[in-house]
């Protein structure tokens, strides 16, 4: 019988920290949080059973899904925030949203890589944002900030605007909130160690937020 991903002492992982999140941004933004856990291995290629879940996945994520996707209360809490943060949700849409644009594109949930596949799994099954960082290249706890006045984000030649929320560790700025990867800091071919980010906004329960960290940590761990 396959282990419960909900169950710690069976994937072999702690309990999720909970990231900070800046004083004046948690004001602005109530209900934001970010939790995240570190699971003691890199990507690689997915095991047939992952591939199989993906394969399911697809099954159940098609034409009048798809359409209604946006109502559900997940989904449409995050469009809410991305509006509330200046963002388009239809021209940058969630993680959820553009999973499941993938998938009408493809025609199914394709296969790319384990940790491609365990977010996949993750984020379609509850909905939640989910990234992930190379581990070794984290800096001391994770967090949620906006940027300082001429701040730099590796991998782009000019610095971002002032006041863009990122998601950082103590040292520097990891990614924008809802979009690019800083250059070095991402899961690559050499990763060891992978921290699995969750993301959380007004509207989204608590519960789905550990529903995917246990579900992207299990497929990690099974692949």
């Amino acid at each position: 019988m396959a282990a419960d991903p909900r169950d710690t002492t069976a994937t072999g992982e702690g309990v999720p920290e909970t990231g900070w999140i800046d004083e004046e941004i948690a004001a602005e933004f109530p209900g934001l949080a970010l939790r995240y856990t570190t699971i003691e291995r890199g990507s690689g290629r997915s095991s047939v059973a992952v591939k199989e879940r993906l394969h399911d996945l697809s099954d159940r994520f098609y034409g009048a899904q798809a359409v209604n996707l946006r109502q559900r209360a997940i989904p449409f809490a995050y469009r809410v925030f991305l509006r509330n943060i200046g963002l388009d949700p239809d021209g940058q849409p969630s993680p959820v949203e553009r999973l499941v644009l993938g998938r009408m594109k493809d025609g199914e949930f394709k296969s790319r890589n384990l940790l491609d596949d365990a977010l996949t799994i993750a984020i379609a099954e509850t909905g939640v944002a989910l990234r992930a960082f190379d581990a070794d290249r984290v800096e001391g706890r994770i967090g949620i900030r906006a940027t300082t006045a001429d701040e730099s984000f590796e991998g782009r030649p000019a610095p971002l605007a002032e006041g863009t929320l990122v998601i950082a560790d103590e040292a520097r700025a990891l990614a924008l909130l809802f979009g690019a990867t800083a250059a070095g800091r991402g899961v690559d071919p050499k990763t060891a160690r992978t921290v699995l980010v969750a993301t959380q906004v007004q509207g989204v329960p608590e519960i789905a937020v550990e529903e995917a960290l246990w579900l992207a940590s299990a497929a990690l761990l099974e692949g």
